[in-house]
């Protein structure tokens, strides 16, 4: 679709939707009712001084043991902190070997900045996001028997089946490869605003995200299960330099460093039905009818001051990390980054997130595991290909079975 095609597929849309609704003001009344109340509560509970972010023991994962009232929180809240997913001296190894893959192929003197668009809109400060794909500790990381046990709990929130379908396979892992962050000591950055990923006008446009979110849609709030797998891997966003060509559950990344949550760190609005009243928000009267509340195609989905005051103040930052802890949050959340002025320490991550095995997932994975075998960026990120000749990239062969699996690759 066209830029200039855009401002006639929303009005479009949105008369669509809210001819479906019926009544746009009672249905998003009812979002912001439930909405509130959700909000209200974490801000209380932080009152309290309490820990929002849930916090799961890996041990308690790999034993099958996590406690219920924990696995409650997690499901409410959409988040979680797994501590100790890693050994911490291995995640500082890990991330002694980043640095000298970096070094010892000259990273810091043929890198160049690529803004890649994503963040249009958002207040940001240059990222310190470092477009490198293929290194050892990555690729260790992501086929761990911890990272696929943890993914794995992590899937068993979603409802994998219904409607009369299987949509996903929630015990397989399919390889999503994302980047590194590195955030040196004295950096200051001005951080990222609230948003979410995984489409922004599509959430409104696209039939398949219509169905995922056909309760909100229908009028019925309280229907809408934020952890229904349904339609979400038929979901397949309009062709831009950002769009997300896998489902994830959970987005995710690994903890290279010590982390606080004053140093420029991860925030959520622990809510994850809140969509709905994002979703609703745009089809009310006061938004004009070729405006989703500033959504953009080729964005990330802006969530602002503007149009969503009530959902703001929810906004927590995890609690302190260390390094080998991983950090994970609903698909649909919305998230930002912290502010930091002169950080403390390193600030260092590898993304990396849940991606069961599904058609959608598993064709993208194979597309990534040729992307793997040249040394190139997968093909949801610019082609910046820095790795294609560096010394130290692992083979296929560096693999476990699990590793050439999650890719699609044989033997």
């Amino acid at each position: 679709m066209t830029p200039q095609d855009m401002p006639a597929a929303i009005r479009s849309a949105k008369a669509a939707l809210r001819q479906r609704l019926g009544d746009p003001a009672k249905a998003f009344a009812r979002a912001e009712e439930l909405v509130r109340a959700e909000v209200d509560e974490v801000v209380a509970a932080r009152t309290r001084g309490e820990r929002v972010w849930p916090e799961v023991r890996y041990a308690d994962v790999a034993a099958g043991t996590v406690p219920a009232d924990v696995v409650a929180a997690v499901r409410r809240r959409g988040c979680a902190v797994v501590r100790g997913t890693f050994p911490r001296a291995r995640a500082e190894a890990w991330d002694r070997e980043l640095v000298s893959y970096l070094d010892r192929n000259e990273f810091g003197k043929t890198y160049e900045y690529v803004d890649d668009g994503v963040f249009g809109g958002l207040a940001a400060g240059r990222p310190s996001i470092f477009p490198i794909y293929w290194s050892k500790p990555q690729m260790e990381a992501r086929e761990d028997p911890a990272m696929v046990a943890v993914r794995g709990f992590l899937n068993g929130f979603w409802k994998h089946e219904s409607e009369g379908r299987v949509w996903f396979d929630p015990t397989r892992d399919t390889a999503y490869p994302d980047r590194v962050r590195r955030r040196a000591p004295g950096a200051t950055s001005g951080g990222l605003s609230p948003h979410t990923d995984s489409g922004s006008v599509e959430r409104w446009l696209l039939p398949a995200y219509q169905a995922v979110f056909r309760h909100v849609f229908d009028g019925d709030v309280d229907a809408h299960d934020p952890w229904d797998g349904a339609y979400r891997t038929e979901v397949h966003e309009f062709e831009s330099t950002v769009m997300c060509s896998a489902f994830r559950t959970f987005q995710g990344w690994t903890a290279l460093s010590d982390m606080e949550p004053t140093e420029g760190v991860l925030h959520t609005v622990p809510i994850p039905s809140a969509m709905a009243y994002v979703l609703l928000r745009a089809l009310q009267d006061d938004v004009a009818d070729d405006d989703l509340c500033g959504a953009a195609n080729g964005q990330a989905l802006p969530v602002d001051p503007t149009w969503h005051p009530l959902l703001l103040p929810a906004l927590t930052p995890i609690p302190t990390v260390e390094p080998g802890d991983t950090v994970w949050w609903h698909g649909d959340l919305i998230h930002s980054v912290g502010e930091v002025t002169d950080q403390k320490g390193w600030g260092n991550v590898m993304y990396i997130p849940a991606s069961p095995h599904c058609e959608k997932n598993a064709a993208y994975a194979a597309l990534c595991g040729e992307a793997f075998l040249s040394g190139k960026s997968p093909s949801d990120f610019a082609a910046e290909d820095y790795e294609v000749s560096w010394t130290g990239r692992p083979t296929a062969a560096d693999l476990s079975p699990v590793g050439r699996e999650q890719l699609g690759l044989k033997g």
